[in-house]
């Protein structure tokens, strides 16, 4: 059962581990460090998004939202799946607050870039995955706020816990370099090619300082975040997001490379996003070492794609593809959509 003995401002405070917050308590002697890592997770995000938005062509767009079965499907399998999964193991597990708080953060947050790279490794829609990925992004705005309100009403205490004000600055704060990146590509595509690669080295140099530098600041309760609950939760969660992804929208969709897609789409959380939250949204004597649960989640999202991709690979040698059939999300519906006008045609030839 879960103990909350104190909410101050959105932080948990668990008197039951007093040894623990004397601990935490000595993180805020690296200020100038802690401070360092703030502004590099929130320059990760937008330097993220804004390379998310370059990869963006608003023709695409616009093609997936007159036929929306796809996205719609995403946003479902996204908002609903990994909401529910990430509740389910906080409360199987009987997770302590700040770690009840911190899975499910995770688990409401939108779907992240990595998804784009996963769809690739398993053939899966590219141009689906991207739609997808900026269109949870979007839609996170309204709905992790709502999903965090509704699943923290079955913990004790977690009511008054979660950083609204903090998730909703982080989730705004992800939509404007996204849109200037949709800009960059659409006038000046040349411009967002160099974007993306100089984005790219920039996000793997932080990435690393950002590593090193949290370590250091919670090496000395690095512990939390190794326990078997927290272990478990990581491996889970994208376990279970990639397998009910799939059914689902196989389920909806005899299309294989949508079903692929939205299996990663469902799987991967936008960790930058969720790094941003625990680290910013949180002090660092509350939040200690779970602001690194989101590399742990990864890391085990990481190793469970590459098991996928193994098999995939497998299943392709056994049964390959047939020749020249094209099963592209986006072919197939702008197919129906012709379709659908040649009928009209048909029948206004007929009547007239």
């Amino acid at each position: 059962m879960m103990n909350l003995t104190e909410v101050h401002g959105g932080s948990l405070f668990n008197e039951a581990n007093a040894s623990d917050n004397v601990t935490l308590a000595t993180l805020n002697i690296q200020g100038p460090i802690n401070k360092t890592v703030n502004i590099l997770t929130v320059l990760n995000l937008f330097i993220t998004m804004i390379s998310l938005g370059c990869t963006m062509e608003i023709f695409k767009i616009k093609a997936y939202l007159f036929k929306p079965k796809g996205v719609a499907i995403a946003l479902l399998s996204q908002f609903c799946i990994m909401p529910i999964t990430a509740f389910s193991l906080a409360k199987i597990l009987q997770m302590e607050p700040i770690k009840a708080v911190t899975v499910l953060i995770c688990g409401c947050c939108p779907g992240g870039t990595l998804s784009n790279i996963f769809s690739l490794v398993v053939k899966g829609d590219m141009n689906l995955s991207i739609v997808m990925t900026t269109c949870s992004n979007i839609a996170a705005l309204g709905l992790m706020p709502l999903l965090l309100y509704i699943f923290s009403q079955g913990f004790t205490g977690l009511e008054n816990a979660v950083p609204y004000a903090g998730i909703l600055t982080a989730l705004a704060f992800t939509l404007v370099p996204c849109a200037f990146g949709i800009a960059i590509n659409h006038f000046k595509p040349n411009t967002a090619v160099t974007v993306k690669k100089v984005g790219l080295s920039i996000l793997i140099i932080s990435s690393i300082i950002i590593c090193i530098l949290s370590f250091y600041i919670v090496s000395n309760v690095i512990w939390m975040i190794l326990m078997p609950d927290a272990l478990i939760a990581a491996s889970l969660m994208p376990l279970i997001g990639f397998t009910l992804g799939y059914v689902m929208s196989k389920t909806a969709s005899p299309i294989f490379r949508c079903s692929r897609t939205i299996s990663m789409e469902t799987g991967c959380q936008n960790i930058q996003l969720c790094v941003t939250i625990l680290k910013v949204a949180f002090p660092l004597e509350v939040i200690g070492a779970m602001f690194l649960f989101p590399l742990l989640y990864i890391t085990f999202q990481c190793a469970e794609v590459f098991l996928f991709a193994l098999g995939f690979k497998c299943y392709q040698r056994v049964k390959p593809p047939a020749d020249g059939k094209c099963d592209s999300c986006l072919h197939v519906f702008l197919q129906q959509s012709s379709k659908g006008s040649e009928q009209m045609h048909s029948l206004h030839t007929v009547m007239f």
